[in-house]
């Protein structure tokens, strides 16, 4: 196994002659500290079946199946599909999955740790998948907006962008939403938690998933707050040019592993879209996102 830093940026690296079947412990251990402290490993030539995908997940820790199951593969539940091309004429997962920054499941009362991410039809012309590293972030915004966050809380929910199932068809809105609320409720984190394998602070937030912010004794604080952490990370910058964005490229045999704790991403999607499809695995690793959520 080789590993290659990323030229030219603080994010990722590149990983070569890695095979999950003859993989050492020690191999793993040191590959999952790479995504630790890397943010983002890319392991090259993986042509993988989506059971030996799954596999290579299991290695690193223990897989969560998606709680909706149209995203589900047909023949695997843990791996995610994301993808616009029919199979024989039938939709296979959901198509356009992830346009907005978001950290995975942040919505959930226990995210994983780590997001794989294996790709299967890439686009030829808009590629890649746009990350920010909000430990990184954190470190660089104002001091006043670390003083007026310390001590918060963050809600967090998929109510924005939960996309309409297709058993959802004719039924009211309310009742859609009202399912929602009871399936998924708003889950609260702290707005900043300590990385427990880097030790790094990590700004848990982002404009897809986060919805308010409240003090330590649950009174809610300004929208405006939000706002200007959102603005300060870079996250409404349209054209994708902050200092915080990270684009990272693929190609064909390419497998993405990255930190879920510290990485909130955004999938680069185009008005005119190209095929695309892509497998996902997320998994738990030997801690919890952060310490302050008890173990099940």
């Amino acid at each position: 196994m080789k590993i290659t830093e990323q030229l030219g940026t603080a994010t990722g690296a590149t990983v070569e002659d890695f095979d999950h079947t003859s993989a050492s412990d020690t191999d793993i251990e040191i590959l999952k500290q790479t995504v630790y402290t890397k943010k983002i490993a890319v392991l090259k030539g993986q042509e993988l079946s989506p059971r030996q995908f799954l596999e290579l997940g299991k290695r690193l820790g223990d897989p969560e199946t998606y709680y909706e199951p149209m995203y589900h593969h047909p023949e695997i539940k843990e791996i995610f599909v994301s993808s616009n091309v029919p199979e024989n004429g039938k939709q296979i997962g959901v198509p356009k999955t992830g346009k907005f920054w978001h950290a995975d499941y942040q919505f959930m009362p226990d995210p994983f740790g780590i997001t794989l991410i294996h790709p299967q039809v890439i686009p030829q012309k808009n590629r890649g998948t746009y990350f920010i590293d909000m430990g990184r972030a954190y470190e660089k915004i104002p001091e006043e907006l670390k003083k007026a966050i310390t001590g918060t809380y963050c809600r967090h929910s998929v109510r924005k962008y939960f996309k309409i199932r297709p058993q959802d068809v004719y039924r009211p809105l309310s009742e859609i939403i009202d399912e929602v609320e009871r399936k998924t409720p708003a889950v609260l984190q702290p707005t900043t938690f300590t990385h427990p394998l880097t030790g790094e602070t990590i700004l848990y937030i982002s404009e897809g998933f986060t919805v308010g912010i409240e003090d330590a004794d649950g009174t809610p604080l300004d929208d405006d707050l939000l706002c200007r952490l959102f603005e300060a990370t870079g996250q409404l910058d349209d054209t994708f040019t902050h200092d915080n964005i990270h684009l990272q490229s693929f190609e064909q045999g390419d497998l993405l592993i990255w930190d879920n704790r510290s990485l909130i991403h955004r999938a680069r999607h185009t008005d005119t879209p190209e095929p695309t499809v892509s497998h996902r695995v997320t998994v738990h690793d030997e801690r919890k996102l952060h310490d302050g959520i008890r173990a099940v």
